[in-house]
């Protein structure tokens, strides 16, 4: 139990690690959305041949937007690593179902995509597998 509370080598406390977690899929999410909205600019990609990915690494060295995702995908990473490094990753790990959960309220809220009942059913479950992982 002192093990969950503290983790005796680096001294994180759980509050700490999860707040940790948190901040990492937050950054990570955001990171994928300023992605999605930069892909939209430069548009659908068929990657059959040469010259579209030609144009794919053009669109991307062009557009900050996606260039910044990219950005904060790496910031992520590396909270994410100092997550792991503190905590067990079966107690970390399950956390990462919340990006769903994130993705689909941000999807619908600001992409205006839709989303279905159905969709926001699972994310609801996703949600309280997190919780009950998280008490365990």
């Amino acid at each position: 139990m002192d093990n969950v509370l503290k983790n005796k080598k680096t001294g994180i406390n759980l509050t700490k690690s999860i707040l940790l977690i948190l901040l990492s899929i937050t950054i990570a999410v955001g990171g994928q959305i300023l992605l999605k909205i930069g892909m939209n600019k430069i548009g659908a990609i068929n990657i059959s041949s040469a010259s579209s990915v030609g144009h794919l690494f053009s669109g991307i060295v062009k557009s900050p937007t996606v260039i910044v995702g990219l950005f904060l995908y790496a910031i992520s990473a590396v909270l994410w690593l100092i997550v792991i490094s503190s905590v067990d990753l079966s107690f970390a790990y399950p956390f990462i179902g919340l990006t769903y959960v994130l993705i689909l309220v941000v999807s619908k809220f600001v992409l205006k995509e839709d989303v279905n009942p159905i969709r926001w059913i699972g994310t609801a479950i996703i949600t309280v597998g997190v919780i009950v992982i998280s008490r365990g």
